[in-house]
């Protein structure tokens, strides 16, 4: 079995005002995705622009991560919506960074939601769709990143959307394959991140918190690590894993 091609990606742009979240200099030199705040958890006008022209100097392709409309609680509260609301919510965040990527001469690669919302698309069809219709309205090549084997990717292929399957370095998996969201979690340790990006880069298996493996759903053939910047040492962990994802797609032959 081949290794499976792989990107390293990241949340930025994450503060607000004067406040801030990660080290989003240093970690864009250790990415290869760059997930954008739109404002609705996170991020203004001004860290919006600063984000983008960040991406632009390290080379980094940029997609938009918006959430509910839920500052307070950064995104991270499950709220109700009508499938027309959500893909107006996203609409009016998406377009804010469009007009940043086109005044910096970028593209929009990929959305990617934010927290609550995220797991509330991957149980519902009709949400992912209210979501995935926007990616289609920003242009025909602009990828949906989420959860392999959920809703996520269900109707991305079926809307004939580009489906980046994400897994995350830092957070737990069940034995049951479920991702495990605590508000805090203990950051696990550079030779535990070694391991699970290995088992997942070369023999596409998925660690779980009991020590044991499943595989990556059907029909990924590509995958992008999250490394989220509100780790401690995300850093560390963000040029671990770029190293074992460029020295594998390398060997692999997909660079």
């Amino acid at each position: 079995m081949a290794p499976i091609r792989a990107t390293v990606n990241c949340d930025m742009g994450e503060g607000y005002s004067l406040y801030t979240m990660g080290d989003d200099e240093s970690l864009m030199k250790t990415i290869h995705l760059a997930n954008i705040a739109c404002g609705f958890h996170a991020s203004d006008f001004s860290i919006m622009d600063k984000t983008v022209q960040l991406a632009k100097e390290n080379n980094v392709l940029v997609g938009a991560h918006p959430s509910l409309p839920d500052r307070q609680g950064f995104g991270r509260r499950e709220m109700v919506m009508e499938p027309d609301e959500l893909t107006a919510c996203f609409t009016y965040q998406v377009g804010a960074l469009a007009g940043f990527l086109k005044q910096h001469g970028m593209k929009l690669n990929h959305v990617k939601p934010h927290g609550a919302v995220y797991g509330q698309l991957a149980r519902s069809t009709d949400l992912s769709k209210a979501a995935i219709k926007v990616c289609k309205t920003f242009g025909s090549d602009v990828a949906f990143m989420g959860l392999a084997g959920t809703a996520h990717q269900e109707v991305a292929v079926e809307e004939g959307v580009k489906f980046i399957a994400e897994w995350f370095a830092d957070l737990d998996y069940s034995p049951e394959g479920k991702l495990l969201i605590t508000k805090k979690h203990v950051p696990p340790t550079l030779d535990q991140v070694r391991k699970r990006v290995t088992a997942i880069l070369a023999n596409r298996q998925i660690t779980t918190n009991a020590g044991t493996f499943i595989a990556l759903p059907a029909g990924v053939e590509e995958v992008s690590i999250c490394v989220h910047s509100d780790t401690p040492g995300a850093v560390e962990i963000a040029k671990l894993v770029k190293s074992l994802v460029d020295e594998s797609n390398t060997k692999a032959g997909y660079v």
